[in-house]
């Protein structure tokens, strides 16, 4: 970009450069990855507190391990289904907004050119400077489309998100994570299943619980820590009903 360029010679590209080239974030918008990182989270927290809530009944054999499966198809397919909704009526919404947008900048561009150069206004610019940069964005419909709907509305159309993907990540990861505790039941039962399902989970929990912590910028360390203390108080308190109806029955 050429700093000597008068501002009616500058693209959209070259302005949105200049703003942001010293600036890189992690894109959140789209769904996918958030839904996979979560959804694990909660696969692992929700069927760890069933199965041993399950475990501690004193149920008969096999009966733990049909509770995690049904716990894991069911909280997955909720979650799945959940996800899809969500963003499918995120989606919708935000196309609708700039459906709108699209029509008025038709209908009146001198009026959405005023409304733009308002907005560079409130953000330090001076009016003569604010119209000319409103002016360069309205040159091009699409950019004009792309800059109204950042700047009105807070919307990327470029990262609506894919609700297909978000529930499938959903899906996928909320079964890895409720596998965890599910697995040991598998190889063993009674009191080694047991133990299997507790360190399977207590390190599942610390390990997913560090990834949160690196994907949202925080301590992996405390967001494991905290990860871990959210599943065991979950895990205890299925752990107390289960054992209150054990010993009723």
């Amino acid at each position: 970009m050429d700093d000597d360029a008068p501002l009616e010679e500058l693209s959209y590209e070259d302005v949105s450069a200049a703003a942001h080239h010293d600036h890189h974030h992690r894109s959140v918008a789209s769904g996918g990855a958030r839904a996979a990182v979560f959804g694990a989270s909660d696969g692992l927290v929700s069927n760890v507190a069933l199965i041993l809530g399950v475990a501690a009944a004193g149920p008969e054999e096999g009966v733990v391990l049909l509770a995690g499966v049904s716990g894991l198809v069911a909280g997955a397919a909720s979650m799945a289904a959940g996800e899809y909704i969500s963003m499918r009526s995120q989606a919708e919404l935000f196309e609708r907004e700039l459906r709108i947008e699209r029509e008025a900048q038709l209908a009146n561009p001198e009026l959405e050119r005023l409304e733009l150069a308002k907005i560079y206004e409130t953000r330090g610019l001076e009016p003569d400077t604010a119209y000319e940069l409103a002016e360069a964005m309205m040159r091009d419909p699409e950019v004009a489309l792309e800059v109204h709907a950042r700047e009105e509305l807070g919307i990327d159309p470029d990262e609506l998100g894919s609700p297909w993907a978000a529930a499938i990540s959903s899906f996928g990861a909320f079964g890895i994570g409720a596998a965890l505790p599910l697995l040991p039941w598998i190889m063993w039962s009674g009191d080694a299943g047991l133990v299997g399902s507790i360190i399977v989970s207590a390190v599942g929990a610390l390990v997913l619980g560090a990834i949160v912590g690196v994907f949202s910028g925080r301590s992996a360390s405390l967001a494991a820590l905290r990860q871990l203390a959210i599943a065991a108080v979950a895990t205890l308190v299925t752990v107390g009903i289960g054992t209150a109806v054990g010993v009723g029955v």
